[in-house]
């Protein structure tokens, strides 16, 4: 797999400067960007303003491009225009970053929203992918939330970038994941989780117990910057997960995103490139 970068990792920058940014993550190495939009509603792109010509202008020469896109809001009044745009980039896979699941008939019903949209992406020569975080591991009888969407979406329309880290909190083994949905699994997404961290990993057992629907307010009152820290410098099975990403998928890239660091932006990204390059199995 090849080591990409998302660029919610450097949020903060690209609210300054989006396309010095975008410049200066490609030259630190970066070859493969995954943008991260949550403005979609009033900005097509990547959130900030930027033309896509003024982000190929920023590629040349550099040697890096835009592989994907997190796109929300993410619906079907807003993803004609953004595959618009993502297309001119030449992106790969349009992912709906995340969402929020209430009883089995709200899931299916989103299900079907997912067809559709996965079928707009087909049409526009992209991969409509799913993006995890912890709640997609909610039992609902004996399946979970995330089984329910694997099972009732079109695996020609629809795959998976399994976030790892959000598994893992989700009480779930990444790496049998990987191995369960093989070929759904398109990209990977990781973080790490420190082993220092006084948060226990698991936070769906919670949920799950306590029969807790897990909408915006929850997921941010379990969630502590504390539990982050540079990738590569961690607890999670790394190396494991990508030797199941080689062996059990079709994932093309794995993509590095830190959501809190003590340090700056820039810094961070610098110290998970190097502690990643550790691993085996890689290209950069």
């Amino acid at each position: 797999m090849k080591v990409g970068i998302q660029l919610y990792s450097v949020r903060n920058h690209m609210e300054k400067d989006p396309i010095g940014t975008i410049r200066h993550v490609a030259e630190a190495g970066y070859r493969y960007i995954e943008v991260a939009n949550h403005r979609a509603d009033q900005d097509h792109g990547v959130g900030f303003g930027a033309s896509a010509g003024e982000i190929k202008k920023a590629l040349e020469g550099t040697g890096a491009r835009i592989v994907s896109a997190h796109v929300s809001p993410l619906n079907l009044e807003t993803i004609k225009p953004v595959l618009e745009y993502f297309t001119e980039l030449g992106a790969a896979y349009l992912v709906d970053p995340m969402d929020f699941f209430g009883d089995r008939d709200g899931i299916l019903a989103k299900c079907e929203t997912y067809n559709k949209m996965g079928r707009l992406c087909a049409g526009a020569g992209m991969k409509f992918l799913y993006h995890n975080h912890f709640q997609e591991f909610r039992l609902l009888g004996d399946k979970t939330v995330f089984d329910l969407i694997m099972e009732n979406t079109d695996p020609a329309l629809v795959g998976a970038e399994l976030d790892t880290y959000w598994a893992a909190r989700g009480g779930q083994d990444p790496v049998a994941l990987l191995t369960k949905y093989g070929d759904r699994m398109r990209l990977i997404h990781q973080k790490d989780f420190p082993a220092a961290a006084k948060d226990g990993l698991n936070l769906i057992d919670a949920v799950n117990k306590g029969g807790i629907t897990v909408d915006m307010d929850y997921f941010i009152s379990v969630v502590s910057p504390e539990t982050f820290t540079e990738i590569g410098t961690g607890i999670l099975p790394i190396q494991e997960i990508i030797n199941a990403g080689n062996g059990a998928c079709k994932a093309d890239y794995i993509i590095l995103e830190q959501d809190y660091s003590r340090h700056d932006e820039y810094e961070s990204i610098r110290i998970s490139m190097e502690s990643f390059k550790k691993f085996t199995g890689i290209e950069w």
